[in-house]
Parts: C-alpha cells; structure tokens; sequence
C-alpha cells in the first residue's frame, strides 16, 4: 500500500491523511498525532474526523496528555493486561529517577518485591498474597520497615493506574500498626562524655557534623548538602537547601554553630561546607565507621542514633527547658506540620507541672512565714 499524503495542521504534532468512511465510504479526515516519550518517538492515531468526532484541537489536547502522562500511548493500552510489577517498576523509576528515594526503592524491589509479585499484574495480586509477604517479613523486619515495602507496592501500582497501564488493586492493603514517634535522648553524663570524647576527636570533618546535629538540630542531609552560599554570616541564618518538607527553610546561627562555621570557612576547599576528598558531595554512609566509634567511645547507648538522635536532643533539651513554645520548635526543626513536633510536648508539660509545684510551694511559705510571724 503506497505511503498515504500527511497533512499539517495549525497543532504541533498533529497531521490527518484523507481517507474514506467505513460506513458511507465518504471522503474523511483521519488524525494522528506525533509525540516523544524519554526520547522515544511514538507516532499513533488519534482518530476519525466523523467517527470518532475529531478535530485538530482534539487530536492536539490528546497528544498534551499522553505527553504528560496523564493517559498512556495506544500500544500501552493495547498491551495493559501484559504490565506485570516488573514492567510497571521499569517505567516508574524511568518517571521518577530524580526522587531523592529512588536508591532505597530500588533496593527494596529488588530483594523483597520482584521475586514475589514481579511477574503478576495489580488485578492478579490477592488479599492473601499481601498478608502472606506481611507475615514473612515482621518476623525478621521492623514494623516502619514492612510497612516502608507494602507502601512502594502500592505506590507502584498507583503509578500504573495514573498512567492508565493496568487496573488497580480489587483491595486496600491494611498497613502494619505500630507506634514510630522515638524520642532519643541523652542524659547530662553522657552528653559530656560524648562533648569530651568530640573536642579530642582527630577526625574533625566528623567531629564538627556531630557537633552542628547538635547546636542546630539539622538533619544529616541537610547538613551533608549544605553549601558555603547558603551560610549568611552578615545576618546569622543558615538557608537549607533542599529540606525534606519542600518548603524553604531559613535557620539562625547561634554562637556555637558560627564557631564552627567560621573555623572551617578559614580553611575552606570547596564549595561543600562538609566535601568528600574529591571536593564533591559526601555520600550518606561515607563516616558511618567513625560515627559509631565515637559513640562508643562516649559509651552512649547502643541503639543511639549518632545524627538523627543528636537531633532529638536538641528538641529535647529545647523543649523541656521551658522557654521554647511548641511553634517555635517547629521553625527550628523544620517540621512541615505541628504534629511532628507533638512528640515533645510531653517534656514541656512536665516542666510546667514543675513551675505549677514550685508555685504552689512559694505559696506554702508564704503562708508559713505569715503564721510564724504572729
């Protein structure tokens, strides 16, 4: 059959060639459109003028979709009961390659996910299937943990959904119920040994990490990410680069922190306040070693975080101070929501039933001092 004449429309991506009616064999317009996908080039048809009641600015408002994939090409629909886990996971991570989780999801698929429900498709995937992997895995796997791989099941096939590759699960899948709100916290001993045992650290890179967990209260990305432009000593905050809720955040530089800063600005190598050796960005897991050692050393529990416990203990020590509201703790700690934030509210509270008590007891000798008096 020879190559049919294309004709362009005002649309970009979009042309027709003519042809008849398969009804009243009438001369018709059929409209394709042309589009690329992850540099792929997909060229289908959009449908007939009659028929299909097509136009140009339809044809054109189809092809932005698929673009943007919200709906998927013809042959995807086509091919929808052959997308198994395996095949949506292959286009999801080509989507979304750019999230920071990325590296974990792809560890969890492959070691927990691909050999059980890879080769099925959402609608083939049972109720039981689900409880089965769930049992397996809480008798090895902390709870946060299961829970983290039956989300990215669902996430998967949520993706798939969206993209219109597959039907969704006939059922919800009931998460692993536990309580996950850890407050880490260290007593006044142990804080010390653990100052001591960091002012005597040779390793100072890790040493001055340690220290900015727990002046500032940053998270270890953060504090990895952070850039020599993104510290304003003119006007005393540091600006996060990043942040885990999304949102911008700005913090001030209290005295210990601009120390620190300003030691390591005088001998600066790179534009990382903290660099690999190659000036670059530090991976996550490059001083896990020394962290764990100085911890040691300082005899802090076992199960002790070194960064994000850190962390804990400067919203702990804030918070029961007394002099920190639970708003402002939030700026500090950059918590998207207040809820986050709750989980120390109970150290607050005991401080005020403390001034409550101490009131109490200047009014008792108050009292007493009138009686005796007389």
């Amino acid at each position: 059959m020879p190559k049919q004449k294309r004709h362009k429309t005002k649309y970009p991506g979009v042309f027709y060639i003519l042809g008849s009616s398969p009804v009243t064999k009438k001369p018709e317009k059929i409209y394709y459109i042309i589009y690329r996908i992850q540099r792929k080039l997909i060229e289908e048809k959009a449908g007939r003028q009659y028929q299909d009641n097509m136009s140009p600015a339809r044809a054109s408002m189809i092809r932005a979709e698929k673009l943007k994939g919200i709906t998927a090409s013809n042959k995807a629909a086509r091919d929808k009961q052959k997308w198994t886990l395996n095949n949506i996971w292959k286009e999801y991570q080509t989507y979304k390659s750019d999230l920071k989780c990325i590296t974990g999801d792809k560890y969890r698929y492959n070691k927990y996910i691909k050999d059980k429900f890879g080769d099925k498709t959402p609608d083939q995937i049972m109720p039981l299937d689900i409880d089965k992997i769930k049992t397996k895995l809480q008798k090895t796997l902390k709870p946060q943990t299961v829970k983290h791989i039956l989300v990215q099941i669902r996430r998967i096939i949520n993706f798939g959904v969206s993209r219109q590759l597959c039907n969704g699960l006939s059922f919800s899948i009931e998460m692993p119920k536990f309580d996950n709100k850890v407050t880490e916290d260290l007593s006044k001993e142990q804080l010390n040994r653990l100052l001591s045992v960091l002012e005597k650290e040779e390793n100072r890179d890790v040493a001055d990490i340690m220290k900015l967990a727990l002046f500032t209260g940053l998270r270890k990305s953060e504090i990895l990410n952070l850039q020599w432009e993104d510290i304003d000593f003119n006007h005393g905050f540091i600006f996060i680069r990043d942040p885990k809720g999304k949102v911008k955040q700005n913090i001030p530089i209290n005295k210990s922190t601009k120390e620190i800063l300003h030691n390591r600005h005088q001998n600066k190598t790179a534009a990382y306040v903290f660099p690999s050796k190659t000036g670059l960005k530090r991976y996550r897991t490059s001083f896990d070693k020394p962290l764990r050692r100085i911890c040691k050393e300082a005899e802090l529990p076992k199960e002790f975080r070194p960064l994000h416990g850190l962390r804990h203990v400067y919203a702990s020590m804030l918070a029961s101070s007394g002099q920190v509201d639970m708003y402002t703790l939030q700026k500090l700690l950059t918590h998207k929501s207040p809820e986050m934030t709750q989980r120390y509210a109970h150290l607050r509270d005991e401080t005020l039933k403390r001034a409550s008590n101490l009131m109490e007891d200047l009014i008792r000798n108050t009292l007493n001092d009138k009686i005796e008096s007389k």
